[in-house]
């Protein structure tokens, strides 16, 4: 009688029963899957071959028996022949059953679908510089996630995200007061009736190519260009309890089209460079005009490059550098009509990360991840333009707007961030993590993207304060996290757009506007589903 691999059928009971739950990505259990589902196929076809060549023998003996064998042995022979085959019948059937089972969760396709979904409650808290308080005690919102991986070739693939998030009951346009025409696009029908506002949003589409040599060499690259997956970086990560994508979080989170190439250089402590590109804002005119797409003169391209360089990643410390240049960035204009370019902006990051303290001291210390960030940026103005950068505001509310003659010099600008996460002391698998962060007075982050309501806390003119916990509830695959985020400014400007209409630079104790926040406060709690 055969014998069943107990290797294979133990790896495939874990997959059929979702105990693998550890992959970085649901691409990577789709992958898994198919993988699985070719080992069985070949142990399936094993079988089947093995069962054909047994019974073959066995014909062959019956031939050669003597007509006048014992007629007990023939009947003994008969029924331990019937167990063996019931047994290889048995094992061939649930093959077969894994085989089906593992054909539906991959579709029996390439394309594979993941779905993030996440709702999650905010109660938010202001201080003006006033005193006056505003408030929101509880705010809902929904995240939907749509994720998209196919792998066309061994070298090829292509990935996608489309993306919902929305509070509840709220539909951008919808203004109750307006007469009944508008009432098309209200939340409560607008999946149902045709719209103007049936929008599905892309927030991540790319190809991504790979190779293991360039150009004859061996240096592993990678080349990947399309809607760029440029939100959750490295640290922010952490907190937000995703796999990191390309950006130093400190200094960039936001939506970007572009390429990046990367190049493994040495891979033997982890070094590689990563070169990256992409346009944030096309100047053309709009489809119906006398001339479609033609350059305006309302505000110039913005442009990115960078540069990701990390000469250290054992697995435990890492060592990440990171420098951009953003051109051409906008603020709105004095008369709040519009927008105008109002200059450019140097930024340098660099942190240094360690995944598990110590040589095994304690499973605690082994699990314990603790960082270090700090961050420069330098403006560059545009003293074409009329507000410039980093300046102060000198007006009243009311009055036309001016600005402190240093607004046209350039700027430096400086951020320190450190955190530390590790086990909870209360469950098996939760995570606890601590951060601070501080921004000086002419700090800015390109950080509009953030996942915190009140605004982003790395672009923090002040000290940030942030605690979480985070507990899986079944696997990896639902989750709750509840996070506190503590906001002081200092200045104003931190969350405003990069000249010095909105980006002024004012003491908060001093500023020309009482109605500008003093401190914020976001208090979430979320439930999370993944697969």
């Amino acid at each position: 009688m055969m014998k069943k691999p107990l290797l294979v059928s133990l790896a495939a009971a874990a997959l059929l029963t979702g105990a693998n739950v550890n992959a970085a990505s649901m691409f990577d259990r789709m992958t898994e899957m198919e993988t699985e589902m070719k080992a069985l196929q070949t142990e399936l076809a094993e079988v089947k071959a093995a069962k054909a060549a047994e019974a073959e023998e066995a014909a062959v003996e019956a031939d050669d028996e003597e007509a006048d064998a014992d007629e007990g042995e023939d009947a003994e022979d008969a029924v331990e022949s019937d167990d063996e085959d019931a047994d290889e019948e048995d094992e061939e059937n649930e093959l077969e059953e894994q085989l089906t089972e593992l054909n539906k969760r991959t579709s029996g396709n390439h394309l594979k679908f993941g779905v993030d979904f996440r709702t999650s409650v905010d109660n938010l808290q202001y201080k003006m510089a006033d005193g006056s308080k505003q408030k929101n005690d509880a705010i809902f919102s929904n995240r939907l996630w749509l994720n998209m991986n196919w792998a066309a070739t061994d070298n090829l693939s292509f990935t996608g995200r489309l993306a919902y998030n929305k509070t509840y009951g709220g539909r951008s346009g919808v203004n109750l007061q307006t007469p009944q025409g508008q009432f098309d696009t209200f939340d409560w029908i607008v999946n149902q009736n045709p719209n103007a506002d049936g929008i599905v949003r892309v927030s991540s589409a790319y190809f991504f190519y790979r190779d293991d040599s360039f150009l004859g060499s061996d240096i592993p690259w990678t080349f990947s260009i399309g809607r760029r997956p440029s939100t959750n970086g490295h640290l922010v990560n952490l907190r937000d309890d995703d796999v990191a994508s390309s950006p130093m979080g400190h200094s960039i989170n936001v939506e970007f089209d572009g390429a990046s190439a990367k190049f493994s250089v040495w891979e033997d402590v982890g070094m590689y460079f990563k070169f990256c590109g992409g346009r944030g804002l096309t100047n053309a005119d709009a489809k119906y005009t006398a001339a479609p797409y033609a350059e305006t003169d309302d505000v110039d391209n913005i442009d990115l490059l960078g540069l990701i360089f990390v000469p250290y990643d054992d697995g435990q410390y890492t060592i990440g550098t990171q420098y951009y240049y953003a051109a051409n960035l906008i603020d709105m204009n004095t008369a709040g009509t519009g927008f105008e370019t109002v200059g450019g902006l140097h930024s340098v990051t660099a942190n240094f990360v360690v995944s598990g303290i110590g040589d095994e001291w304690s499973d605690f210390l082994d699990d314990t991840t603790f960082f270090i960030s700090g961050a420069m940026s330098i403006t560059d103005p545009d003293k074409g333009s009329e507000q410039g950068m980093g300046g102060k505001i000198t007006s009243m509310p009311g009055q036309p707007l001016t600005f402190t003659d240093d607004r046209y010099d350039s700027q430096t600008g400086y951020s320190a961030w450190v955190g530390l996460q590790f086990p909870s002391l209360i469950s098996e698998d939760g995570r606890w993590g601590i951060e601070y962060n501080y921004g000086s007075e002419y700090w800015r982050a390109v950080t509009y993207s953030e996942d915190t309501l009140i605004g982003s806390k790395l672009a923090a003119r002040g000290n940030a304060y942030e605690v979480y916990f985070t507990e899986p509830l079944i696997d990896d695959i639902f989750s709750f996290q509840v996070r506190y985020t503590y906001i002081d400014y200092d200045y104003s400007g931190s969350n405003g757009f990069f000249g010095s209409v909105t980006g002024a630079t004012n003491e908060i104790s001093k500023s020309p506007s009482p109605q500008i926040v003093d401190t914020a406060s976001d208090l979430r709690a979320y439930l999370r589903y993944r697969f």
